[in-house]
């Protein structure tokens, strides 16, 4: 008898043990949700859905467009400069903290134009190719977009601040403890939201190609389409988050001030009507100057002017570091310098560029809805994988982390690379077909995904823990600038590896339907060995030079 209770408590024991981790790290963290966190939850949760329009992209510009890999890389430099103005764009929202929603609306704008345009080139070019070519007119929708984006992320940051009330709704101030979880809470659900919005959107891919094989032209034309106009609900969401923001604060400062609490006291704790930032010459200048200085270079059509400008840009960034590095104790300044010499390179490492996806989709057979479900398992495992490698990511230095994610990042390559030169065939024919192609892009994304947050979150940490006290959101702002400037650097890599290695597809003239282009992948494998070397061998030659310097992360 004393042996089946040991044994039933045993197994009630084991059966308890998973759902204690689910609830203690899932569950708990939506057991802190506030009411006051939805704003700026909505505006991340707007971020993640713009994934929507992802596959669309890739397959419009593969079908339609004549751009070869080299000048899509080229564009993905100058899409992402304006995520380098962060810096001044932080600042001017401390500026006009009160009237910071003003640039909610503006993002909103700037994101609901680029949808539009993308949505009449492909239901009724002929509206305004009179005005442009469509391959302008693809180029001017992909820039306008970062630039919405980046406004409303900025803005977003700012609100989990305000979303966070330093007081209860008795007005009695919350402790030091209680503030930093509900701080450490409404970052983890930020993430939350931008991750379960691409989840979303997978979903939504997936039922509107399904059965996308057995469609015609048009009929494909028509998901694309209904897919930009589902696409436009994105903007309102951004929108509604400020509106709710504002509604919910005035409506928290009136229940305070019929608790009779004083009015001084209310509007300081709501940040009402407040705003005692001073500006910060060196951000404005140097942010006035960055911006003069790229668009002169991009409008001047000088040769090398994307290095040019990404040297300039540097330049100025790391002048302003170098202001706030006095700041820091010298053995502080030494390890946040190796830290981020480290994540700059591991930001920076070159891609095979959109020859990899185009090769997938022509040789493997990827369609619309095969694709729209690797994005779902990347999704739902990179959210699975922020809590499962929470304790990791806290544990370990910047440098373990970047070393692990480089070793297992390198290794998952190789599947993709061999499939280049017919792994997926023998395994096949092995398997009787079980282990194909689909099978193979399915497990390596299944294996891969759930370590995307894990070099995304301690890097966050990192800039966020070694802000000085009385500098936190110009420092977080110029770090920011600085980590951003390496995905330039990654985008002009991936131009001169294209430009090296010629990856071209079939490109056929809609007129005449002659082919303008033939398809030509012979040079994709050892672009993608070239790329898998070079990201294992950067980061862990740049992690042995700081060791050797001393430059230390902790």
């Amino acid at each position: 008898m004393a042996k089946n209770n040991l044994g039933g408590a045993l197994l009630k024991r084991l059966a308890a043990g998973p759902w204690n981790w689910f609830d203690s790290h899932i569950i708990e963290l939506f057991r802190h949700l506030r009411l006051s966190y939805l704003p700026p939850l909505m505006v991340y949760l707007a971020a993640g859905i713009s994934g929507l329009t992802g596959i669309v992209g890739t397959f419009f510009v593969k079908d339609y467009l004549g751009l070869p890999a080299d000048f899509l890389a080229m564009l993905g430099f100058w899409a992402g400069i304006p995520w380098a103005l962060k810096m001044p764009l932080g600042h001017l929202v401390d500026l006009i903290w009160r009237w910071k929603s003003i640039l909610v609306f503006l993002g909103a704008t700037l994101i609901g134009t680029s949808l539009a345009i993308m949505l009449v080139l492909i239901s009724a070019p002929s509206l305004i190719t009179p005005y442009m070519t469509v391959e302008a007119w693809f180029v001017f929708s992909a820039l306008l977009a970062p630039i919405g984006y980046v406004v409303q992320d900025v803005v977003a940051d700012a609100m989990t601040v305000e979303a966070v009330p330093t007081a209860d709704d008795q007005g009695t101030v919350f402790d030091s403890k209680t503030l930093k979880l509900m701080h450490t809470t409404m970052q983890t659900l930020g993430r939350v939201a931008i991750i379960g919005g691409g989840v979303a959107v997978s979903l939504i891919n997936i039922l509107l190609f399904n059965d996308v094989n057995s469609m015609v032209e048009d009929q494909k034309v028509a998901v694309y389409v209904q897919i930009y106009k589902l696409a436009m609900i994105i903007p309102l969401i951004s929108i509604g988050g400020v509106i709710l923001a504002e509604i919910l604060k005035r409506s928290r400062a009136r229940k305070l001030l019929k608790q009779g609490i004083k009015q001084e006291r209310v509007h300081n704790q709501e940040g009402i009507g407040i705003n005692k930032v001073k500006p910060n010459w060196w951000i404005l200048g140097g942010s006035l100057t960055f911006v003069i200085f790229t668009l002169t270079m991009g409008l001047m059509q000088v040769p090398y002017n994307q290095e040019i400008i990404f040297a300039g840009s540097m330049a100025i960034v790391l002048f302003l570091m170098n202001k706030l590095l006095k700041e820091l104790s010298s053995a502080a300044r030494n390890t946040l310098v190796g830290t981020a010499i480290v994540i700059f390179v591991f930001r920076a490492l070159p891609g095979p560029g959109a020859g990899a996806s185009w090769w997938q989709i022509d040789e493997l057979g990827f369609d619309q809805q095969f694709m729209s479900l690797l994005s779902l398992i990347g999704s739902s495992l990179a959210l699975f994988g922020m809590f499962i490698f929470r304790r990791f990511m806290a544990e370990k230095s910047i440098f373990y982390v970047v070393g692990f994610l480089t070793v297992v990042g390198s290794l998952l390559s190789l599947p993709i690379i061999g499939m280049f030169y017919g792994l997926h065939e023998w395994t096949s024919r092995l398997t009787y077909g079980f282990v194909d192609a689909r099978f193979i892009a399915v497990v390596d994304t299944a294996i891969e995904s759930p370590l995307g947050q894990v070099a995304m979150i301690p890097m966050l940490a990192w800039i966020a823990n070694s802000a000085p006290a009385h500098l936190k959101a110009t420092f977080f702002a110029v770090m920011a600038s600085f980590t951003n400037l390496a995905l330039s650097l990654s985008s002009l890599g991936t131009k001169y590896l294209n430009q090296f290695f010629i990856i071209s597809r079939e490109v056929i003239d809609p007129l005449t339907g002659n082919t303008i282009t033939p398809a030509d992948y012979s040079e994709l494998g050892i672009l993608l060995l070239t790329v898998t070397s070079l990201s294992l061998i950067l980061p862990l030659v740049t992690i042995l030079f700081v060791n050797r310097f001393s430059l230390r992360s902790h």
